[in-house]
């Protein structure tokens, strides 16, 4: 038998074999080398098992482990050889061998002669119950009985291992107060005795807890702390990679999620238990990137490693996918409404968070009408997580709406909208904020189908619940300390990149570091936490009509495929079906391609473009309307030349995202009267109109060649009464946050503008495509112009398609002449289009422009 110090040798070496594997592997190979009895032998095959599997290596793993089993079996010491089952009974757990797992762990518990070793089985076993079988009962009744061991030995190494494990299974279960208390008594336990493997782990735990409160951006952040201290350790956690996937879809980042679970699978080395985890991870966020097919085919692979594994609680996740993936692709049979019943139900039994979607995928494919998936759907109501809370509300809407009961309808509507407010609220970052609106569209459209044929000024309320939501929150300012170095750096590979490109240089390495960066960036955004304040406000339909006044406001509204305008005009309030929603954007589209002949001087029948997206914009609401107009379209339709409109030809008009931005704008004073002009290289024109424009306002800021840097421009920005903004401009369809304008020093992008502290109260953006906005999410927008309405700017004149250089600075001109008279931007806009009457090139460009706000 081993005295003190064996015992202290073997517990260093095992513990080492998590936390430094490459030393333990050394030290351990030493250890066999010298020789030794049979016990040293056994702990040194023991270490040399737990290292290859933590590489991913099973097989090798269960070689050194079953050679380790044969030495303690002949050392006589019993608690030894129940150490080394233990061990062994994971490492089958994670080849998918789970009966052979619970033999040897059965086995252990019969050996184990002290309290500490038998504690140590049983958290062991609780791991396998849990994190492999998802048996949450029976692991925490394995983890509490453990506890009580290690602690009546004095174990604190496996009291922190323990309570780290209680809290996942805490937290499991909603009990997220419980889940945290644990861990962090852990992760102190771990740091006091050195065990940094370990406090990686619990730190790992605590952005789980995060998630399971709601907090995405703590999670974020605490997931990538996690991922620096595992590859500093050169630990290889894929569970990390799951669990990072889980998050990025609930922030709406499918195609982040997908990627994560693919660059782990491309780097090899998994256990089968692991491999079929990350393809069914892996399946559920290619079902949320659009992309059935291959979901579908990773979710069937990992049911059937699954059953391989008799992992019956993850096969029937992979069953829910297979059912939802197969419905998605329009290959679902007639056994489909069975099976998820059957999946529903099972998936509830076993409390998973799936259950409230799986309800919701058993109702859509019921026949009959079936409420009976609904009501169950409908209980998730009171879940720990708003948006699964919010899914609950859905449910509930669905059953009402099948009971003919709409108000009903518009309150569970009301209070799933609510949730989803609650969510957004935790979020800083704009683009998760757009995203968050897309849990909302099933709400939102249940809402709008309930209220069309009603009051029109009730289906306008209702539009407005979800219109525009993320850019009516209060925007969190970011700190320079939280983005200054990546900004930087960002910012120096784009002047790089620029240089490289007018040299004829090759930029392949440049873009890739570009990308790199950008992720960095983005990342950092997504973890910046929100302002807490999840209000929102009915909007004012009285102050609406009184704003209209004698002029007239219009908000598009798209129901079932149908385009409808609710026409706000001289005290009334009207709807007025249009027409298809596919008959608008084809319309969108042709005038897009008009614009761009037109810039280049080709011919391009503007005024048979103008009548067709009038039909298919405004149909009959065009003859009710009085100037000025002000319109709100559907998220697709903000890229439209309105100007091109006959009713809107000769009116000033501007366009909001949402009627309660607008009243938000007509209320906000400027914080003071300096006009800014900036203007960016590599111009055609060289900004020619601020050379016009400038001298006539001799207090104005005037930043022109090297002096048109980023910091510079922001500092003239902040608070400015009017800033014109001649430059380059970039919109990044792939990545709307990326949106950018070129200065003398690199780009100003989206996330710049949300550093500012004063909105620039009025700007002019005179370069192509300054105004193209991005539909993301579900009735959210994000680009240039929508960050500076985020952060407080009241209006922006911007273009939305390609325009002539040279006719762009007769245009600017005209637009300032109007502004220095005391026009507003729509105003301003409408003197430029009626100058620019008989010159096609300028009129064509001057339609290109729009007025965004007021």
């Amino acid at each position: 038998m081993p005295d003190a110090d064996g015992l202290a040798w073997a517990e260093g070496l095992l513990l080492m074999a998590l936390s430094d594997p490459p030393s333990a592997e050394q030290r351990a190979d030493a250890a066999l080398a010298a020789g030794g009895d049979d016990w040293h032998r056994a702990v040194a095959h023991q270490a040399r098992g737990l290292v290859r599997r933590e590489r991913g290596d099973t097989g090798a793993a269960l070689v050194e482990l079953e050679t380790a089993l044969r030495h303690a079996g002949a050392s006589g010491d019993g608690d030894r050889s129940a150490d080394v089952r233990a061990t062994l009974g994971v490492t089958l757990a994670y080849a998918g061998r789970s009966a052979d797992s619970m033999g040897q762990f059965d086995a252990a518990l019969d050996e184990a002669r002290t309290p500490t070793v038998r504690a140590r089985v049983l958290m062991r076993r609780g791991f396998v119950h849990w994190g492999l079988l998802g048996q949450a009962a029976a692991a925490l009744a394995d983890f509490e009985a453990a506890l009580v061991g290690a602690r009546a030995g004095g174990d604190r190494a496996w009291e922190a291992r323990t309570l780290n494990n209680i809290s996942w299974i805490r937290q499991s279960l909603g009990d997220t107060k419980a889940a945290e208390a644990a861990v962090l008594a852990a992760q102190l336990i771990f740091l006091d005795e050195g065990m940094l493997a370990d406090a990686a782990a619990a730190l790992h735990n605590r952005a789980g807890i995060a998630y399971q409160r709601g907090d995405l951006p703590a999670a974020l952040s605490l997931y990538d702390e996690a991922d620096r201290d595992y590859a500093r350790l050169g630990l290889d956690a894929y569970e990390l990679a799951q669990d990072r996937a889980l998050v990025f879809l609930a922030a709406g980042l499918p195609a982040e999620a997908a990627a994560v679970c693919a660059e782990r699978q491309a780097r090899g080395g998994l256990a089968p238990t692991q491999e079929a985890d990350l393809r069914l991870m892996r399946a559920l966020a290619l079902l949320s990137a659009g992309h059935p097919d291959s979901a579908l085919d990773e979710a069937t692979t990992a049911r059937r490693l699954f059953d391989e594994q008799a992992r019956e609680w993850f096969g029937l996740r992979a069953e829910y996918v297979e059912i939802r993936a197969r419905l998605e692709s329009g290959t679902s049979g007639p056994e489909a409404a069975a099976a998820s019943l059957a999946v529903a139900g099972r998936l509830e039994s076993e409390r998973a968070e799936e259950a409230a979607q799986a309800w919701l995928l058993a109702a859509r494919l019921a026949p009959d009408r079936e409420t009976g998936p609904l009501v169950h759907a409908a209980t998730f109501r009171s879940h720990h997580l708003p948006l699964t809370r919010a899914t609950g509300w859905l449910a509930e809407g669905w059953l009402r709406e099948a009971q003919g009961d709409g108000r009903g309808v518009l309150r569970a509507c009301r209070s799933g909208l609510d949730e989803l407010d609650r969510h957004r609220a935790t979020l800083g970052s704009s683009e998760l904020r757009a995203l968050a609106s897309r849990h909302g569209e099933d709400l939102a459209a249940l809402a709008l189908r309930t209220t069309v044929t009603g009051p029109p000024r009730r289906l306008l309320a209702w539009s407005e619940r979800w219109r525009a939501t993320s850019l009516s929150q209060p925007p969190v300012r970011l700190g320079s300390a939280q983005v200054a170095g990546p900004v930087a750096l960002l910012r120096d590979n784009a002047r790089r990149l620029r240089e490289a490109r007018e040299e004829g240089d090759d930029v392949s390495a440049l873009e890739v570091e570009r990308r790199r960066l950008e992720a960095s960036l983005r990342s950092r955004l997504h973890q910046s936490a929100g302002a807490g304040d999840p209000v929102s406000a009915p909007l004012d339909v009285p102050a609406l009509v009184s704003a209209a006044g004698g002029g007239s406001f219009v908000e598009l509204i798209e129901v079932a495929g149908t385009l409808h305008a609710v026409v706000v005009s001289r005290g009334a309030v009207r709807r007025v079906k249009v027409g298809s929603v596919e008959a608008a954007e084809q319309a969108a589209t042709a005038a897009a391609f008009a614009l761009r002949q037109a810039a280049r001087g080709r011919p391009a029948r503007l005024a048979q473009v103008g009548e067709r997206l009038e039909r298919a914009l405004l149909g009959r609401a065009a003859g009710r309307l009085t100037g000025p107009v002000v319109v709100s379209p559907t998220p697709p339709l903000h890229g439209v030349p309105w100007g091109l409109l006959p009713s809107l030809a000769g009116v000033p008009h501007s366009i909001v995202p949402s009627a309660a931005l607008w009243l938000r704008a007509l209320d906000r004073p400027a914080a003071s009267d300096a006009r800014v002009f900036v203007s960016g290289p590599g111009l055609t024109t060289g900004g020619a109109e601020i050379e016009v424009v400038a001298p006539g306002h001799p207090d104005a800021v005037v930043l022109r060649d090297g002096a048109a840097t980023v910091e510079s421009s922001m500092a003239a920005l902040d608070g400015a009464g009017l800033a014109h903004l001649a430059a380059h401009g970039h919109f990044r369809a792939d990545s709307p946050l990326f949106s950018s304008l070129d200065l003398a020093d690199g780009p100003l992008a989206v996330h710049d503008f949300e550093r500012l502290e004063r909105a620039p109260h009025r700007v002019v953006l005179s370069a192509c495509d300054s105004g193209v906005l991005a539909p993301v999410g579900a009735g959210e927008l994000l680009g240039l112009v929508s960050s500076l309405l985020a952060i407080g700017t009241v209006g922006v004149v911007a273009s939305v398609a390609v325009v002539n250089d040279e006719a762009t600075v007769d245009v600017m001109v005209d637009v300032h002449a109007a502004l220095d008279s005391g026009a507003d931007l729509a105003g301003a806009l409408l003197a430029a289009r009626t100058s620019a009457a008989d010159d096609p090139t300028r009129a064509a460009t001057a339609a290109a422009f729009l007025a965004l706000g007021v």
